[in-house]
């Protein structure tokens, strides 16, 4: 349905998340916990952003292009899901491309949106670690993909006591900053992962279910993580 039925005197904020990785490949826990952050938070848009160099894992990565090409596939089959070249391969060919650099570049572009960051708890525990840290929690909101029994307590601990904010919020998968807020998505179960995906590669098993159908076929195609 067109979004332009209603007669607006004014661009509607739209809400916009970045989903960032090496995705090496995606596969369906992504895209599970695209689509759970897509209905709890009605977002417009998730924009994938294959990373050409991460700052934490540098070897043996599939190339960027084929990274890139799956993410596009797996996105085709989604209103809303984006690939994007933000952390695309930089003219000098050694740069690595740090979160708050794209966030940054995002709000310079897109001045008006409002802004989220998709991360698993595990890389979001990681992320006193990450290139100026406490300037990125205070430049947008993040969403957390859970994962069984993990408690939000956990991750306000890596969270520096400064940026906390004054008052808690009610709702018990919040956390509240000076700046901005980090919600908990409940636990979106999968128990796929891209280490998985490519050891049954190897082994010559099938992948069949693990990834979506257009990436399963890329990756027999172009014969990948054999």
């Amino acid at each position: 349905m067109s979004s332009h039925h209603v007669p607006r005197h004014h661009v509607p904020r739209r809400s916009v998340a970045l989903f960032g990785g090496t995705f090496d490949p995606i596969h369906a826990g992504h895209i599970a916990v695209a689509q759970a952050a897509q209905r709890r938070f009605h977002l417009d848009a998730i924009c994938f952003i294959p990373s050409a160099r991460p700052p934490h894992k540098t070897k043996g990565l599939a190339a960027f292009a084929h990274r890139y090409a799956m993410v596009a596939l797996a996105c085709a089959d989604h209103a809303g899901f984006l690939p994007s070249l933000a952390e695309g391969l930089p003219e000098s060919g050694t740069n690595v491309f740090y979160s708050i650099d794209t966030v940054r570049k995002f709000h310079r572009e897109h001045p008006d949106n409002h802004l989220f960051f998709i991360l698993g708890a595990d890389s979001f525990l990681e992320i006193p670690t990450w290139r100026s840290y406490e300037a990125l929690l205070d430049s947008c909101d993040f969403i957390i993909a859970s994962r069984p029994g993990f408690r939000l307590d956990a991750l306000r601990l890596v969270i520096p006591p400064e940026k906390l904010g004054r008052t808690a919020s009610r709702d018990p998968h919040t956390i509240v900053l000076r700046k901005s807020s980090v919600y908990l998505l409940p636990t979106v179960a999968s128990h796929v992962s891209s280490t998985e995906v490519r050891r049954r590669r190897e082994r010559g098993q099938s992948i069949h279910g693990l990834v979506p159908p257009r990436v399963e076929e890329y990756i027999l195609n172009q014969a990948l993580y054999r």
